[in-house]
């Protein structure tokens, strides 16, 4: 059973190459496009991370500032 992370991990590579080819076919230079690819790259990685975090992962800060990671179960 495929996920959300198994399509974002899927689309990393993709967004790079296509993104990356696309934006250099429409004429860009490729010094250009290849960091335009790693944005929509970089953009998919932190949607994962930050936007739709994986599930039972709960940060909270603990009384001394530093931050703790609680896993539920």
């Amino acid at each position: 059973m495929t996920g959300y992370y198994d399509y974002v991990l899927g689309l990393i590579p993709v967004a790079l190459i296509g993104v990356t080819a696309v934006l250099n076919l429409a004429g860009l230079s490729l010094s250009v496009a290849v960091p335009g690819g790693a944005l929509v790259a970089g953009a998919l990685i932190a949607h994962a991370m930050f936007v739709r975090a994986p599930a039972g992962v709960d940060i909270r800060s603990s009384p001394g500032g530093s931050q703790t990671s609680h896993s539920a179960d």
